[in-house]
């Protein structure tokens, strides 16, 4: 069979799936849980208790108070200790609620029987409330809240949901995991946003490294009318939006535009079943699956996780730090970024925390362009990365504009292939900030 894939650029880095096989476990409930309230692109929520109040676990204590928002909620409880600054996973101190736990008590408004709900009695409207409610974001890594990108802008309609199971980052295997082992929650997940959408097809992309999970939610389609299994070539970044979108249903977002142009609506695995949690067992979102790996780690692992718990917790329940780690980094070795502490918490958007030993982890002697092209090639959204890394060294932030940095999807495809060792994308990641400034300025 020809399997399906996206059709401009895109490279082969190797594979790591060391975890795949390891089922998930609960981490161990954090001592001290550190919140962030930003956890979600958009504005920070508000913060809605105060130092020395009691909170249970699935409590609201920051609520998203701006349309592109999201709630917060308490992933212990116990007593809130500080509301301050702190170190975030990027390196920057950001506001966040500190709880010391006492137990584990939860509020009573969460259904905390293990059997699974399929009836969907929730109308369009209760959906996207329940999702908003439970302060649900893009559990891939994008983490915009997940209500916003279900209310489909007037003049555009939605036709299909697709759901990305893809998991094409190096190392990372939680997506993986949850589609084994929880495959039925999954196809009630992606149900519920059909309903919330008004469709009735929906897409499950599976890269082809993943057999079992193909298999799996295969025979359980067989009991989902409208969602089907897509198996599709192993290729970096098959699971970006637009990449999928076009692997699956052959169709292009335009340059600038979201995949509501085509008709569709991407959501991750993980969102499709936080949302099925909320909506069917009305639990918000304070836990998720982390993968936590490395070539030298003792026992690679996917852990089910409370936000606000350290990354040294996870990396202690991998079996310690290797001697020879050079970096530790927040998500895969293509799109992560290095962590210059181990106390930052995780957050929403954490898919997993890779163990880069020093071998791998020293970057390449930087040398000059040797105009080869390689990295155009490879650019899955057709730019000209050394060209636009050239402007954002020459602060040349118009011409870089012109020149489509903001369809720049930071897969980092160019600097993987480039023979010269530049640093393309993190030259072009300071510009796309800056020209997104500019942009932003103009529509005020």
């Amino acid at each position: 069979m020809l399997l399906k894939t996206f059709t401009l650029g895109g490279v082969h880095p190797e594979e790591n799936k060391i975890s795949s096989g390891q089922p998930i476990r609960k981490a161990p409930i954090p001592k001290t849980a550190v919140v962030p309230i930003a956890q979600h692109i958009g504005a920070p929520a508000e913060i809605i208790i105060a130092k020395g109040d009691k909170v249970k676990t699935g409590q609201l204590i920051a609520r998203g108070q701006s349309f592109i928002s999201a709630n917060v909620h308490a992933p212990v409880s116990g007593t809130v200790t500080k509301i301050d600054e702190f170190m975030d996973s990027s390196g920057y101190r950001k506001r966040a609620i500190q709880i010391e736990t006492e137990g584990d008590e939860w509020i009573g408004t969460i259904d905390r029987d293990e059997k699974i709900d399929a009836t969907i009695k929730r109308s369009r409207e209760e959906i996207i409330q329940l999702i908003k409610e439970s302060g649900i974001v893009g559990m891939g890594g994008a983490t915009f809240p997940t209500h916003i990108k279900m209310m489909v802008p007037q003049g555009k309609k939605a036709d299909c949901l697709i759901i990305n199971g893809v998991e094409c980052e190096p190392y990372l295997t939680s997506d993986h995991r949850l589609m084994v082992e929880r495959g039925e929650e999954l196809m009630i997940g992606a149900r519920i946003l059909m309903t919330a959408l008004g469709v009735e097809k929906a897409y499950i992309g599976i890269e082809n490294n993943k057999p079992d999970a193909i298999d799996h939610l295969t025979n359980l389609s067989k009991r989902f009318p409208g969602i089907t299994i897509h198996p599709l070539k192993v290729k970096y970044p098959q699971g970006g939006e637009k990449q999928l979108i076009k692997a699956i249903i052959n169709r292009e977002v335009p340059s600038g535009k979201l995949p509501i142009e085509t008709g569709c609506i991407v959501q991750n695995v993980g969102t499709a079943i936080a949302v099925y949690e909320a909506v069917q067992k009305n639990k918000p979102l304070f836990e998720r699956v982390v993968t936590v790996t490395g070539k030298s780690v003792r026992n690679p692992c996917n852990l089910l996780v409370r936000i606000g718990t350290p990354i040294s917790v996870l990396l202690e329940e991998a079996g310690g730090i290797p001697t020879d780690t050079r970096k530790v980094i927040n998500g895969g070795p293509m799109m992560g970024k290095a962590l210059n502490s181990l106390d930052v918490p995780v957050i929403k958007g954490m898919s997993g925390v890779v163990v880069m030993p020093e071998k791998e982890a020293r970057r390449p002697k930087i040398s000059n362009c040797i105009r080869c092209a390689r990295c155009t090639f490879v650019c899955p959204m057709g730019l000209s990365p050394y060209l636009i890394a050239q402007m954002a060294e020459a602060r040349l932030e118009e011409r870089a504009e012109a020149e489509r940095i903001m369809d720049c999807i930071e897969c980092g495809s160019c600097s993987f292939t480039c023979p010269s060792g530049r640093p393309l994308l993190d030259n072009i990641r300071v510009a796309k900030s800056k020209v997104g400034q500019i942009i932003r300025s103009r529509a005020k």
